[in-house]
């Protein structure tokens, strides 16, 4: 009877060592997981803050830029610097050049590399990985090297004064890279869809266009805006070729951007930026799901 009640008593206890020990364990699990929340606190400070002092950067007057702390927020919130920034600095034009350097360049790198790409990994031909060796030699030369020698052609075919030089450098720069990850994309389709697309009747151009394009569809995506990024963001090639300011593309353009007698105007500077920075990283927000889903496309084989 002793032992029947003193059970009983054990059951009724409140688990209070129970209870105990897992406050221990939450407590050390937030002890240990204490410096990965503070790193990854930083670096969304360090990352968030220059985008924030851009903005706010953006809305400030030229006195608060030379009068005032960096840190002061504006005085007033208006969208003068703007205004300013497409009417007076001309960043309508900046944008509209780059769209037509980047739109053609992209369309061409995107369907000449996937193109490239089926043919070097799904069909079998004689000396395609010669031909791919020569693509991946591509990649390791510098832009700089083939700057001068690209100058003096264009110079000789009288393709300067315009945007072609940007479209056919951009394009020839942009292929060996997406001819490279378009073949592995293709290589981890497994060959037993497109043989039974060939058992069908399928030729290699229904191969490509209906087989193989269609699964590499989040492939191709993030190929093309990966090299939309690269070619937006470019300054070198464009400053190159670039010669009269009505061809000058945006971030050209917004490294040139001054005021009446040279001054820089920091307030529509900023909004240039702030236009050209934001668009890009609410485009990537925007595609970012994609982004992921054709970034590991090509790690498992199909």
């Amino acid at each position: 009877m002793n032992a029947e009640t003193a059970a009983q008593r054990r059951h009724r206890r409140p688990p209070t060592d129970a209870r105990a020990s897992r406050r221990r364990r939450a407590r050390v699990r937030f002890v240990r997981r204490l410096p990965l929340m503070l790193g990854l606190a930083l670096l969304i400070v360090v990352v968030a803050y220059p985008l924030v002092w851009m903005v706010l950067g953006s809305f400030k007057s030229q006195d608060e830029f030379l009068s005032e702390p960096f840190w002061a927020l504006p005085r007033e919130w208006g969208f003068d610097n703007y205004i300013e920034a497409f009417v007076g600095g001309g960043l309508g034009t900046y944008i509209r050049n780059s769209l037509i350097a980047v739109v053609p360049s992209l369309i061409l790198i995107v369907l000449l590399g996937t193109a490239a790409g089926f043919a070097l990994e799904v069909m079998v031909w004689k000396g395609r990985g010669f031909v791919l060796m020569l693509f991946l030699a591509g990649i390791m030369i510098p832009v700089q090297m083939i700057l001068l020698p690209l100058f003096t052609i264009y110079f000789n075919l009288h393709l300067t004064g315009t945007l072609w030089p940007l479209i056919i450098t951009y394009t020839a720069i942009g292929l060996p890279l997406t001819v490279f990850m378009m073949a592995t994309y293709f290589r981890s389709v497994p060959r037993e869809v497109f043989e039974a697309a060939t058992i069908d009747g399928a030729n290699v151009y229904r191969l490509f266009w209906s087989v193989g394009l269609p699964l590499v569809r989040n492939a191709v995506f993030t190929v093309g805006l990966v090299q939309f990024f690269f070619i937006w963001n470019d300054l070198l090639v464009a400053l190159t070729f670039v010669n009269t300011q009505e061809l000058r593309t945006i971030q050209v353009g917004l490294l040139n951007f001054t005021g009446q007698y040279g001054a820089i105007d920091y307030g529509p500077m900023f909004a240039g930026i702030a236009v050209n920075v934001l668009g890009t990283l609410v485009l990537y927000l925007f595609l970012n799901q994609q982004v992921m889903k054709g970034l590991t496309a090509g790690s498992v084989k199909g």
